[in-house]
């Protein structure tokens, strides 16, 4: 994994670690683990920060937001629209072109095979779109 962007002094991944500290509930534990998940289906990930505090992780461009809101954790997957979902993860945001969520819940489980396969899947689209 490969760090981000820097602010006030901080790396992308110093401040991810902030937020699910911050966030000290189901929120920031889902967060963590989505985060471990990513990581290990994309281990040339890029984590960054953007847009005053939403993590980013990228891979050839990016792959999916990890948003915190008070009822749900959300990855919102970039080109989610063009990435098969064969498992059905995808459960917001589906009505337009592009972009494709997942909003968890609390006590929501998390298919840990299926996301992998979605992320790999997602990088290997952004791969694929710069070799053009």
């Amino acid at each position: 994994m490969q760090l981000g962007d820097v602010q006030d002094g901080k790396s992308a991944s110093e401040l991810i670690d902030g937020r699910i500290r911050e966030l000290g509930d189901w929120r920031g534990e889902t967060l963590a683990r989505l985060r471990a998940l990513i990581r290990e289906a994309a281990p040339e990930v890029v984590e960054t920060w953007k847009w005053r505090g939403v993590p980013v992780w990228e891979d050839a461009g990016m792959i999916c937001t990890g948003e915190t809101y008070k009822a749900v954790v959300k990855l919102t997957f970039a080109k989610g629209a063009a990435l098969p979902d064969p498992k059905k993860l995808f459960n917001s945001s589906l009505e337009g072109n592009t972009r494709r969520a997942i909003d968890f819940k609390e006590g929501d489980n998390v298919d840990a095979d299926a996301l992998k396969s979605l992320v790999r899947e997602a990088v290997a689209l952004n791969k694929s779109k710069t070799k053009r």
